[in-house]
């Protein structure tokens, strides 16, 4: 999930907060207005994402429309407001930075509530739940919590906070590019599991319909994401009503479904 903070980000979210010192706000939030009346007025909630994050946030390769769990999502929040959505495509890097400095109302792209995020936004409600899981081969038995991997081999890519949660875990850790390579050697029994984050796990079941990979374990790490506004907008509690309402529909189980064969949207 999307939980670090760049340096380049936090660069460029300086760079913005100078700036805004120096001179008075323009964006709805920096004026003392309201960002919520200033959305309504124009019938436009203007979203910050990438538009490169399968399956969150992506182009259809066939229609190049932007598609996604995230995209959908915010737009079922529109349409709870009452105005359409319009997304700006931004680099991880600058999508704080783009926030900050008005150039679109929310950032709706896998945001991880921390608390140093907490201090720097507004964040809504949770809609997405995720937590670390051991991936295992569908006929493997032995491996049932952290402990099982023990002496076993696990393929991670090193860069990757999983990889650490393998080790401490007494595993041999095996290292690879990314998730694919993690479940190639899985299935071709050169390794004896991969910990990973429960979406990209859903992801790949619900993709490719691979029924020869299981769950066999969870870690105990629950990150929860949410949609990002400017620091204390009042944005918030309207997505807030919003996300309640799309929950209580069955309007948010529904998307989970569609992109990962399973409700994240509930607390695990």
């Amino acid at each position: 999930m999307r939980s670090r903070l760049t340096l380049t980000a936090l660069l460029a979210v300086l760079a913005v907060l100078l700036t805004a010192c120096s001179t008075s706000g323009t964006d709805s939030g920096a004026s003392g207005g309201s960002d919520l009346a200033a959305v309504k007025e124009a019938g436009v909630l203007k979203v910050g994402t990438e538009g490169t994050y399968a399956p969150f946030s992506f182009h259809d390769p066939t229609t190049n429309e932007l598609v996604g769990y995230d995209v959908e999502v915010i737009k079922a929040v529109a349409d709870e407001l009452g105005v359409t959505v319009e997304y700006v495509e931004t680099p991880w890097d600058a999508i704080f930075a783009g926030l900050t400095s008005g150039r679109y109302d929310v950032v709706a792209n896998q945001v991880t509530r921390t608390t140093e995020r907490e201090g720097l936004y507004g964040l809504s409600r949770t809609y997405t739940y995720s937590e670390g899981v051991i991936a295992t081969r569908a006929d493997e038995a032995s491996i049932t919590d952290l402990a099982g991997l023990k002496g076993r081999k696990a393929a991670q890519s090193l860069t990757s906070n999983w990889a650490q949660v393998a080790k401490d875990a007494g595993a041999n850790v095996e290292s690879v590019e990314g998730f694919t390579q993690a479940i190639t050697l899985l299935k071709q029994e050169r390794v004896d599991a991969t910990v990973n984050d429960s979406l990209a796990v859903l992801d790949y079941q619900k993709s490719t319909g691979d029924t020869d990979v299981k769950i066999a374990a969870t870690t105990g790490d629950v990150s929860e994401q949410v949609v990002a506004t400017r620091k204390d907008s009042d944005l918030v509690p309207a997505i807030d009503e919003a996300l309640a309402d799309l929950a209580a529909d069955g309007t948010l189980k529904a998307i989970s479904e569609k992109y990962f064969g399973s409700d994240v949207s509930v607390q695990p």
